[in-house]
């Protein structure tokens, strides 16, 4: 089993920054693709940004040049670095790592409340 907790969410103005984090626990494991996914009132359950297996990554087009993944392997953290917030980035972000070894499967985190408001 996977276990992912998100962390650094708050209340930010317009303008500022944040970094979410998502540590992963529990037994090894391999990935297919693992990233932040948001979902605001009344929205859908949209990607934010992803890694691939072979280290690429994926943006929405609404956060490209703004938000920024990275991740550290020796603390088995995904961090998603956001600045230049907007009000419509408001949103529960949540952790997702779709997992192909020793069991396929899709694990999410609780999420993490991220309010952009002045």
């Amino acid at each position: 089993q996977v276990q992912l907790v998100e962390s650094g969410g708050g209340l930010v103005q317009p303008g500022g920054s944040l970094r979410l984090s998502c540590a992963a626990s529990g037994a090894r494991f391999r990935f297919e693709v693992m990233g932040w996914y948001r979902q605001a009132p009344g929205k859908q359950r949209d990607m934010v940004a992803t890694f691939t297996s072979g280290g690429g990554t994926n943006y929405a087009d609404s956060v490209k040049g703004r938000f920024t993944i990275s991740r550290d392997n020796a603390k088995n953290t995904v961090y998603l670095q956001m600045n230049s917030l907007k009000p419509e980035d408001t949103a529960v972000y949540y952790c997702n790592a779709d997992v192909i070894w020793p069991t396929r499967n899709s694990y999410w985190g609780q999420g993490t409340q991220v309010t952009v408001s002045s």
